[in-house]
């Protein structure tokens, strides 16, 4: 398998598993994983894992830095990846 997908893969599967953990958390009024974490996860590749989990679990659906900012990040990454496509 390319590296590429491996990690795409990795990363993707994170950010769902720390948006499923997040909201168990927050069902039992316990420490919360920061936002800054849960976005950073997103913009490193993780972006489709993220908004899987927001719509999973229905967690952060009310967030708008998580109902606008995940899509936007997916576009940009796309537009990012076709361009490197393109050019290499």
């Amino acid at each position: 398998m390319n590296p590429l997908y491996s990690y795409l893969l990795i990363i993707n599967a994170l950010g769902l598993l720390l948006m499923h953990i997040d909201k168990q958390k927050a069902v039992n009024n316990r420490w919360r994983i920061p936002e800054k974490v849960l976005l950073g996860v997103a913009i490193i590749g993780g972006s489709i894992g993220c908004i899987m989990g927001m719509r999973l679990f229905r967690h952060k659906t009310n967030h708008f830095a998580f109902w606008l900012g995940l899509p936007l990040i997916l576009c940009l990454q796309i537009i990012v990846g076709i361009i490197v496509y393109i050019k290499f």
